[in-house]
């Protein structure tokens, strides 16, 4: 196991932007706030939703799009760099009319409402290559 000691430096209460990209909105938000690693939880809402799984046999994603409104029952994820940008592994438990819950890797969703708590950190953290898992990962 890989760990470190992180000092937390501000804690944020947020509003994502209707009709904004619901991962972008984090990762703009850091940007301008100059946040390079955060742990954060949001829910709400979103009018779409692209979902990833990632498959451990051939190490790739797969995509699967919902084209329909879907409560964010819950979201969770960590801000870390990736070349040198904030980017958001975000991932969320999604619901769907009749209770249905879809989840995964959250890659893009339409904002329709949605809230944000996060958590920044003094120490930046920077996605490296992982030759094992084919992933970017942080420490």
């Amino acid at each position: 196991m890989n760990a470190r000691a992180v000092t937390v430096s501000e804690e944020y209460l947020a509003s994502l932007e209707h009709g904004a990209d619901w991962r972008e909105e984090i990762e703009e938000f850091c940007a301008r706030k100059d946040i390079d690693s955060a742990w954060f939880n949001a829910m709400g809402a979103v009018q779409d939703a692209e979902l990833w799984f990632y498959d451990q046999d051939t190490q790739e994603y797969q995509s699967v799009t919902f084209d329909e409104p879907l409560e964010v029952a819950s979201c969770v994820g960590n801000v870390a760099l990736l070349d040198g940008e904030p980017f958001a592994h975000t991932h969320a438990v999604l619901s769907r009319r009749s209770g249905q819950s879809l989840a995964g890797h959250l890659n893009a969703g339409t904002v329709f409402a949605g809230e944000l708590y996060l958590r920044a950190f003094e120490e930046p953290l920077e996605r490296e290559h992982d030759d094992v898992t084919d992933l970017d990962l942080w420490l």
